[in-house]
Order: C-alpha cells, then sequence, then structure tokens
C-alpha cells in the first residue's frame, strides 16, 4: 500500500515510519519540518518526503496514495492555551481541508490521529467510544471537531477511521518533554526529583508510541467493514493509572530518585479512565507496553544518549522551541516558515 504520512518528522512519525515500512508499505513523509533537528542521538533515517505546511497542501500532492496517515498536528495543551487560534487553523480547519482534498485524489483510507483528551473530565469509570465528549482545551476541541467534520466526508470511496489515543509515552529519536512520562523520567534522571505539580489524583491512560504505531498499521489493513467512520481508543486498560502511580513507577526506574508532590498546580481537571476493548474485538489490537517497562526503557536511553538539561527543558518541549524559532526569525506570528516554500525531503 502507498501510505502519506504526515508529521514523519515528528515525536509518534519518527517511530511509527518504520513500522509501516517493515510491514510491506511504501511511505511518504510530509512535515513541516518544525521538530526535525530536535533529535537525542543519531539522526533517524526517514522516508522521502516533502517539507510543506500542513495548510498548504495540493492536491497534486496526496495523487497516487491509497492511504493518509494523519499525524500532523500542534501537539499539547500549553502550546493550544496560548495560541488557541492557531491550533484551531492547523489541527481542525487544515486536517479537514487534508480529507477533503485527499477524497478529491481518490485515496480509500484516511487514519487520524485523536486522543482520549477529548473525554475531559470523566470521572473514575471507565469511558468507551460512546461516551460523551467533554473536552476542555482548545487541542482537544480541534480534535473533536476533526472528528465530526470528517466522519461526515465518508462514503464508499472514502473511509476515515479516528484513533483516540492515550497519552504517548516511550522513547523516539525525536524527542518529546513534554508529555507525562517522559517528563517525569527526564527530570529525575537529571535532578534525583520525581516532581509532580498537581495533586497526584488525576486519572491518565498511557500508551507506548510503539503501540500506536502498531494500531495505525492494523488499521490500514483491516477490513473496510470493520473501521469504516470508526473511533478507536489506543491503549490498555492496565496503563489507566493515577499521576502518583506514574510517578511511582518512575522513582523505581530511575535509581536514587526521590519522589516530591508539590501541588502547586492545584487539581488537574483533565482526569479519565478508558476502555479499550473496541479495538481488541473489532481488529484485533493489543498494547503491549506497560508504564514501568516504559518508564525503564526512557531511563536507559536518556542515560545512554546523553541527555542534558539545555535540550530536556528546550529542544525537546513544544513550547519554548516554537518560541525560538519565532524569535530567531524562521517562523512568523502564524507559524509560518518565513521566506521558504515547499520542497523535497530525502
Amino acid at each position: 500500500m502507498r501510505v502519506l504520512l504526515t508529521g514523519h518528522q515528528g515525536y509518534l512519525g519518527t517511530v511509527m515510519s518504520p513500522v509501516l515500512r517493515a510491514a510491506g508499505h511504501d511511505v511518504a513523509g510530509l512535515d513541516s519540518g518544525f521538530f526535525a533537528d530536535c533529535v537525542l542521538g543519531a539522526f533517524p533515517g526517514d522516508p522521502p518526503g516533502l517539507s510543506v505546511d500542513l495548510r498548504d497542501v495540493t492536491i497534486e500532492q496526496l495523487s497516487g496514495f491509497d492511504a493518509v496517515v494523519h499525524l500532523a498536528a500542534l501537539s499539547n495543551d500549553p502550546l493550544g492555551a496560548l495560541a488557541p487560534e492557531i491550533t484551531y487553523d492547523i489541527n481542525h480547519h487544515a486536517s479537514v481541508r487534508l480529507a477533503r482534498l485527499a477524497k478529491a485524489a481518490g485515496v480509500r483510507r484516511f487514519l487520524y490521529a485523536s486522543t482520549c483528551s477529548v473525554y475531559g473530565a470523566a470521572g473514575d469509570g471507565l469511558v468507551t467510544e460512546d461516551a460523551p465528549l467533554r473536552p476542555i482545551t482548545p487541542y482537544a476541541e480541534s480534535k473533536v471537531r476533526v472528528e465530526d467534520d470528517v466522519a461526515a466526508l465518508a462514503d464508499s470511496g472514502f473511509s476515515p477511521v479516528f484513533l483516540r489515543n492515550a497519552t504517548a509515552f516511550g522513547f523516539s529519536p525525536r524527542l518529546r518533554a513534554d508529555i507525562v512520562l517522559n517528563n517525569l523520567v527526564g527530570y529525575a534522571a537529571l535532578t534525583g526529583e520525581v516532581k509532580v505539580l498537581s495533586d497526584g489524583t488525576p486519572w491518565r491512560p498511557l500508551v507506548h508510541a510503539r503501540d500506536i504505531a502498531t494500531a495505525f498499521a492494523t488499521c490500514l489493513t483491516a477490513p473496510i467493514e470493520a473501521i469504516h467512520a470508526r473511533a478507536f481508543n489506543i491503549g490498555t486498560e492496565e496503563n489507566n493509572l493515577t499521576v502518583a502511580e506514574i510517578a511511582q513507577a518512575v522513582v523505581a526506574a530511575v535509581p536514587g530518585s526521590r519522589l516530591l508532590v508539590t501541588g502547586e498546580n492545584g487539581a488537574d481537571p483533565r482526569s479519565y479512565r478508558v476502555d479499550f476493548s473496541a479495538a481488541r474485538e473489532a481488529i484485533g489490537f493489543r498494547a503491549e507496553w506497560t508504564v514501568p517497562a516504559g518508564a525503564a526503557e526512557l531511563y536507559r536511553e536518556y542515560t545512554a544518549r546523553g541527555l542534558t538539561s539545555a535540550d530536556f527543558f528546550h529542544r525537546f518541549t513544544r513550547l519554548p522551541h516554537l518560541r525560538e524559532l519565532c524569535d530567531s526569525g524562521v517562523l512568523d506570528a502564524a507559524l509560518r516558515r518565513v521566506g521558504t516554500e515547499a520542497t523535497a525531503t530525502a
């Protein structure tokens, strides 16, 4: 299958492209390149692709693909809160435009990276895909809007599927340090402290980046009738943990570290536990990575690859990195590259 992977030079895309290629797919990438240089250790081998803003994709660039795997987005809540209008422009409007162009170009499958954070403040019960959606951030709201608008495009020739990923964790050569487990392990490795800023009580569902990649690979070849215009929670019930429980796993993984719960940010309203059975039953997907195994992997990779405080707090954290690109004149106020056009990447 010929697959276009948007966001192939991001945290998840860098993990996903080799998984898709190993499954026998012909993969091409499309990425703005904001985080292409945010690499810990050796540079990964990217698939060939285009360096292009998602807002500027053309129908010609989508021609000839059997499927689009759409990961590209402004991808965290602090960034969305800082610039909600840009978040909606890229994450919502550009994503729906991409789906419309893909359909017009004859692409049959459209795999969209959504999020379990669409459930918002859902309480202690396990939520299924039929639960009410209560997004409480611009990032999560943009995901709900895309699901609604792209589902309306579904027909006999165009089959979207929405993968509501739990909070990602795990090592990627293009690291993200601003997601909960990656952050806690990095902070502990650098300072000796596992620092929790909330009261530790919110529930979080977590899933390893490689398990997310496997879920997308599974949907690429699943029977159309099993996935057509459906949403699937991606993760495992075993990884429904409180922030305090996640922190304890980090203490166990990082030698000599100690837990510090400051509570300075108060109770986080984002709290939800998720039921992941639909993906197991419909497409046979099962997540394999546990949080303790992921914490051990992260500590091992951070140590082996020489993670520094400067990289951890700036280059591998989305918001300060984008601010630096803006301050240095690489990006304008709308997060567009200054004075460049789409180019091919190796």
